[in-house]
C-alpha cells in the first residue's frame, strides 16, 4: 500500500526530473547517510522513528526527494542530531567542530563571551588591551550621537577621528548608497570591513564612529572587538528617530508608516551584538553635554587616562 509521502515523492520526481541532480539535495542524502551510518542504524528503524516510509528515505539519501521542514525535524530527531547537523551548518563538518560546539551547547552569555575572548587570545585574534591602544570605536544606531560625540571625544584624547563611512566612500569611489545600488549589499560589508582593517593599520589612536549595521557582519565586528576598546552608544527609539529628523532627514517618515515599528524592530535585531561591547553609555534623556561627559569619564576611565 502507498503512504501520503511515497506520493508525494513520486509526485516530486514526475515533476522535477533534473532534482537528482541538485547538489544541495545530493549532499543533504549524504549527509542524511553518513550520520545514519554513524550511529548504527539501518534505513529501515530510521523511517519508523521519523514516521515516513522507508521507500522516501531512500529518495532522500540519493538526492531524489525534495523534503519540507517539517520531514528533515522528524529525521533530525529520529537520528538524535541538530537540524543545523543534517543540514550541514559549518559547525557540523568535522569532528573537532561537533566536540567543541557540544562544549558551549547551553551555556550562558557570560561564558560564552569568556571562550569566546580565551579562544581569541589562544590564536592570536582575540586583541588585548595593549593591543587596543588609543583606538576607540562607537557602535550604535544612527542617530546615536556616534559622530558629534565621537568628534568631541577625539578632541579631549587629542587623537585623529575618523568617520568610517567615508573611508568606505573612499575605497569604493562612490557613496554608500551608490555602492547598495549598483554592487548590492555584499559588496558594501566587503569595503566596509576593509576600510575597517586600514583604519586600524594606519592609527594606533583614534576615535572611531562606525555605521550602524557593522555589527550584521561576524567577522567584521570580531576584528573591532579585538583592535578597538568598543563603546555602545545606547538611546531609546524614539531619540534616535528624533535625532536623524533633527538633523534634517526626513526619509525615515517618508519611506514608512511603519518607521518606528521598523526602527524598534533592527534596534532589537542588532541589541544582542551592540551589547558585546566593551562598555555602553546610555544617551537617553540626556543634554550633549552630559552625554558627553559620561562617555569622556567612562572612556578615560576605561583608557586610564586622567580625569
Amino acid at each position: 500500500m502507498m503512504t501520503l509521502n511515497d506520493r508525494a515523492s513520486n509526485l516530486k520526481l514526475a515533476t522535477a526530473p533534473d532534482q537528482a541532480e541538485s547538489p544541495t539535495l545530493a549532499a543533504l542524502g549524504e549527509r542524511l547517510r553518513m550520520l545514519r551510518s554513524r550511529r548504527g542504524l539501518t534505513r529501515k528503524s530510521v523511517a519508523l522513528a521519523a514516521d515516513i516510509s522507508e521507500r522516501y528515505l531512500a529518495n532522500l539519501e540519493y538526492g531524489q526527494a525534495n523534503p519540507s521542514i517539517l520531514i528533515l525535524e522528524q529525521l533530525a530527531r529520529a537520528l538524535a542530531c541538530s537540524l543545523a547537523e543534517l543540514l550541514g551548518d559549518v559547525t557540523t563538518s568535522s569532528p573537532e567542530w561537533l566536540l567543541i560546539r557540544e562544549l558551549l551547547e547551553g551555556r550562558n552569555e557570560a561564558d560564552l563571551r569568556r571562550a569566546r575572548v580565551a579562544l581569541g587570545e589562544l590564536l592570536g585574534t582575540g586583541g588585548d588591551k595593549r593591543g587596543k591602544g588609543r583606538r576607540v570605536a562607537l557602535i550604535g544606531l544612527r542617530g546615536a550621537g556616534k559622530s558629534t560625540l565621537g568628534q568631541m571625544l577625539a578632541e579631549d584624547l587629542d587623537v585623529p577621528f575618523i568617520e568610517l563611512g567615508r573611508e568606505i566612500e573612499k575605497l569604493a569611489g562612490c557613496s554608500i548608497r551608490e555602492i547598495h545600488d549598483l554592487y548590492g549589499t555584499n559588496a558594501y560589508r566587503r569595503y566596509e570591513r576593509r576600510a575597517l582593517e586600514e583604519t586600524i593599520q594606519i592609527y594606533p589612536e583614534a576615535v572611531i564612529a562606525t555605521p550602524g549595521g557593522l555589527v550584521s557582519d561576524p567577522a567584521t565586528f570580531n576584528l573591532l572587538l579585538a583592535h578597538c576598546t568598543s563603546v555602545w552608544l545606547r538611546a531609546l527609539p524614539e531619540e534616535h528617530m528624533n535625532r536623524v529628523i533633527a538633523q534634517g532627514d526626513t526619509r525615515p517618515i517618508a519611506a514608512s508608516k511603519e518607521a518606528m515599528d521598523d526602527l524598534q524592530h533592527i534596534l532589537a535585531g542588532r541589541a544582542a551584538f551592540y551589547s558585546k561591547a566593551d562598555l555602553t553609555v546610555d544617551t537617553s534623556g540626556q543634554s550633549l553635554e552630559r552625554s558627553f561627559q559620561v562617555l569622556r569619564d567612562t572612556v578615560r576611565e576605561s583608557l586610564q587616562l586622567p580625569r
